[in-house]
């Protein structure tokens, strides 16, 4: 676990989140995953790498791949937050909101 991992579960504490299930597995027909999820509440948190190095995702294949994920996630219902890794640690007050945005 990284430095930036453990402070944004810290902070997800403080908000009263629960620590996410990492790399659930959304759907059983595929073999699609989310970096971390929150199931009860339907929200999942993507971690884009690559977006300054021409990496998987930015890639014609990788980006037609990740449209496709998202695509039937929300036909499922899900809210899926995308980030980059550096924006990790702010990251938790968005979940914070996606998952009490509702109540």
């Amino acid at each position: 676990m990284t430095i930036n991992e453990r402070i944004f579960f810290q902070r997800l504490q403080q908000f009263g989140i629960e620590k996410p299930e990492r790399e659930y597995r959304f759907t059983p027909f595929r073999r699609w995953r989310f970096d971390f999820a929150w199931p009860y509440k339907m929200v999942a948190m993507e971690i884009e790498g690559g977006v300054w190095c021409y990496g998987r995702h930015n890639r014609a294949s990788g980006f037609i791949n990740d449209m496709e994920k998202y695509t039937e996630a929300a036909i499922l219902g899900w809210r899926v937050l995308r980030i980059q890794p550096e924006q990790l640690i702010e990251a938790a007050q968005m979940v914070a909101r996606a998952i009490n945005y509702h109540e």
